[in-house]
């Protein structure tokens, strides 16, 4: 699309950065193969309007993928599910974001399982994928797989926005097992529902408002599994996002990386305008950081004395 400044990564097998701002918000993309992979399976998007009227209707689209399959299969999958949210959504008559980005996302779904089936060289592929859209103060989520959404603000404990799709989060959600058991459980990297896998696709959407200075993450599993949420938080209170990414990478290295790695990242620099939430059957809106009540307010300040 001519309106649509689009920025696809990694290209290549070497480390993939790249930067975007403008007045209101600040983006930071990083990929790395890590220590361990023959070649990078991920993917990221960053989707920007340049026509005025679209970017006030669709907004700024941010995407994360992480392929699977042989040989080519994997970053095949992932490619083609980027590729395809981005021009199923800005292409979309649809006016409401949330629906809009729903079918972006079973069009990215349909369009992998398509030819996985008519082609043997890419049989099985598929692709987990965690997705925003970002109008003013509203962000609007998509998840499908065990990549993450996170939100982390300033003198505030970082929130995972999405729910991982796998075997050990379902299990640890359910009270199964442990969070300690979970790291090094034998079925970590199982996830239950991907983009491609089968012909229809389950989709959790979220919304929830945006401030100055808070920070939305995308990731994929190689730095999530790697990298502690305490740490992450830590290495986010940096002004410098693209130094914060770029460590974050580090880390999973220093802490083997055994998967390919990449972060997507929009800081909001100035206030954003309100903008009036857009209501879906499936959206569910989420207050991360809910206002203290009086009572907590006073047991809080007691306990720091």
């Amino acid at each position: 699309m001519e309106n649509v400044l689009v920025e696809i990564g990694p290209r290549d097998n070497q480390r993939y950065t790249y930067e975007w701002s403008n007045d209101t918000y600040f983006v930071s993309l990083i990929s790395d193969i890590g220590l361990k992979r023959a070649n990078n399976e991920d993917r990221c998007i960053l989707s920007v309007p340049n026509n005025e009227e679209l970017y006030k209707t669709k907004g700024i689209l941010i995407a994360v993928a992480d392929g699977m399959g042989g040989a080519v299969a994997g970053e095949h999958a992932s490619e083609l599910a980027v590729r395809t949210l981005w021009e199923t959504y800005y292409n979309s008559t649809c006016e409401n974001i949330p629906d809009a980005l729903l079918k972006a996302v079973q069009k990215s779904n349909s369009a992998i399982y398509t030819l996985s089936d008519s082609n043997p060289n890419y049989y099985g592929m598929g692709s987990t994928l965690s997705s925003v859209v970002i109008l003013e103060d509203t962000a609007y989520i998509a998840q499908v797989g065990d990549s993450r959404v996170y939100i982390h603000r300033s003198n505030k404990k970082i929130h995972q926005i999405t729910n991982d799709h796998s075997v050990v989060a379902e299990q640890l959600r359910e009270g199964l097992i442990s969070k300690e058991e979970a790291k090094n459980h034998h079925m970590k990297n199982v996830i239950t529902r991907a983009l491609g896998v089968r012909e229809s696709i389950e989709v959790d959407l979220f919304s929830l408002y945006l401030q100055k200075d808070d920070t939305i993450l995308l990731c994929t599993d190689g730095l999530s599994n790697m990298v502690e949420d305490t740490m992450i938080q830590l290495l986010l209170d940096s002004d410098n996002l693209s130094l914060a990414l770029n460590s974050l990478v580090e880390k999973a290295i220093e802490e083997g990386g055994i998967d390919n790695i990449t972060a997507c990242a929009i800081r909001i620099k100035e206030n954003p305008s309100h903008y009036e939430l857009q209501k879906s059957s499936q959206l569910k809106h989420i207050d991360p950081y809910p206002p203290q009540s009086l009572i907590t307010k006073i047991i809080n300040f007691f306990k720091k004395q």
